[in-house]
């Protein structure tokens, strides 16, 4: 009995440590640009089908940091979670996704960005939540060129344009963090949205300026997801000469997160693992 109540009492410690690890970091510390409404808790949406925690009405973005489990490989992972820019999907595309790289050696930064249909306040969530990643570097010891973001669907279009117009001033500074740069170091696109743009998506979206300066980037996709393929987007890199990687999967649909039971949930991970570990030198 004695040993029984040790084990359960020893369960409850490791896991409030755990719960307690998790830090929480406000982005904005006073008003948020161009927020009128007051800032308050996410709140957490009607469709929980498939398992899927989503929140939306976000008025106060924030990170929460997963510390590596074990050693640390000294790069940042910034996830962007997708959900139309409607809500967020933050268990499939956050919480899981923090987890699995956080085992792999990152120090992972959930991002929570303005929603629902907010795509500028978002992008000016990605530019602060890299800022403040990298001015506080040493806190994390990280290797302040080795910051990135990975994004999902609408979170991958998040990631796109803040790799692509971080030289853009999109608010104006409150400290200075915000004279620190914006530019990610590597992007990660899963499934990413609304990239193609004209009548039969064969453009690139106008907004996405593609430059020399522009970051390594990595794609996954499946052939079979109904939203728009980014080949418009690897071409622009292509003829930029940048280094990318473009993964096209035969099938696994859209929304699959790390969840079991779907091959390509199973693939792009290990793919974007081992790409990674190549651009970041960490082999």
């Amino acid at each position: 009995m004695k040993t029984i109540l040790l084990n359960i009492i020893c369960c409850v410690l490791t896991m409030n440590t755990f719960a307690q690890s998790k830090q929480i970091i406000k982005l904005w510390p006073g008003p948020v640009p161009g927020q009128s409404q007051a800032k308050h808790p996410a709140e957490p949406a009607a469709d929980t089908s498939r398992n899927v925690k989503r929140i939306t009405n976000i008025t106060d973005p924030q990170l929460t940091v997963y510390r590596p489990q074990g050693k640390s490989n000294g790069a940042a992972i910034i996830v962007c979670p997708g959900g139309g820019y409607k809500i967020l999907a933050f268990n499939l595309e956050g919480e899981e996704v923090g987890e699995h790289f956080a085992a792999k050696g990152f120090t992972v930064f959930l991002l929570e960005y303005r929603v629902p249909d907010n795509r500028e306040g978002a992008l000016q969530d990605g530019q602060r939540a890299i800022r403040l990643v990298r001015d506080r570097a040493d806190e994390w010891k990280l290797d302040k060129n080795k910051i990135g973001m990975l994004g999902f669907s609408a979170g991958g279009h998040m990631a796109v344009m803040a790799g692509t117009s971080f030289n853009t001033r999109t608010y104006e500074p409150i400290d200075k963090t915000d004279d620190i740069s914006a530019r990610p170091d590597f992007l990660v696109l899963i499934y990413p949205a609304y990239t193609a743009n004209g009548p039969n998506k064969q453009e690139l979206n106008p907004l996405i300026k593609v430059t020399s300066e522009t970051p390594p980037v990595f794609i996954f996709f499946t052939a079979d997801d109904q939203n728009d393929l980014p080949l418009p987007l690897a071409n622009a890199l292509r003829v930029q000469k940048l280094p990318f990687e473009f993964h096209i999967y035969p099938k696994g649909g859209h929304g699959y997160g790390l969840r079991p039971g779907n091959n390509a949930a199973l693939e792009w991970p290990r793919l974007a693992e081992k790409w990674l570990s190549n651009t970041l030198g960490m082999n």
